[in-house]
């Protein structure tokens, strides 16, 4: 990967905000953007459709390496798994949960390691992840991890989901969500933690353009 390209990187837990903040932020920037949970959420569901067992990690590893992934960045990104729009598919729980489940594996992130480093491309990238500072992108120049606790996210994803005419529970999410938290940051593989020279920002009590400032003052107010 090319260390001169600049690369910002947003690592926290789920339901943080870290996806509409990286997406906006790279578009104000005028940079590329990763959602490597999204890459790991297509593993998940190419996963299920090829019907491999969670457990089988050599059969997991296998569908990483072979699957065919594009994301189709316009107003509207779109992502394709062998040519299927799944955009939605991976927006799912059950989707999140699965795709928690995988990445725990070594190999698993191993196979997928390279992917999400070609997307480092000029003029810059902003990396959205949970290990984007810590092992794909340790070299970034601006690192932050974006919080909140976990009953804000959970209301947060409770409203989306209601929106969308899901049947939860805001006591369901919230168990998910902690049991998601725990997973992730007990994990032998790239556990969920901040990255060193990191900038923490909660977002429990900020709206989403004040995270914004806060993190273009990380990289100089660009």
């Amino acid at each position: 990967m090319s260390g001169n390209v600049p690369v910002l990187t947003i690592d926290g837990p789920s339901g943080a905000g870290k996806g509409t903040v990286s997406r906006a932020l790279a578009k104000k920037l005028g940079w590329h953007f990763l959602d490597s949970g999204a890459i790991y959420r297509s593993l998940a569901v190419a996963v299920v459709q090829a019907g491999v067992d969670l457990h089988d990690i050599e059969a997991v590893v296998h569908v990483a390496r072979s699957m065919d992934l594009q994301f189709d960045a316009n107003d509207s990104p779109r992502i394709l798994l062998n040519g299927q729009d799944i955009t939605h598919r991976i927006q799912t729980e059950d989707c999140g949960n699965t795709a928690s489940q995988i990445a725990g594996h070594g190999p698993v992130r191993a196979a997928l390691l390279q992917k999400q480093r070609d997307f480092r491309r000029e003029p810059g990238l902003v990396a959205d992840g949970r290990d984007m500072g810590t092992v794909v992108f340790p070299d970034a120049p601006y690192k932050i991890f974006l919080t909140a606790g976990a009953e804000v996210r959970a209301n947060r994803r409770y409203k989306q989901l209601k929106e969308k005419g899901a049947d939860v529970t805001l006591d369901r999410l919230t168990k998910e969500i902690e049991e998601r938290d725990r997973r992730d940051k007990e994990r032998a593989e790239a556990p969920l933690m901040v990255p060193n020279s990191a900038i923490v920002v909660d977002s429990s009590n900020l709206t989403i353009d004040q995270v914004i400032a806060r993190c273009l003052d990380v990289i100089g107010g660009r």
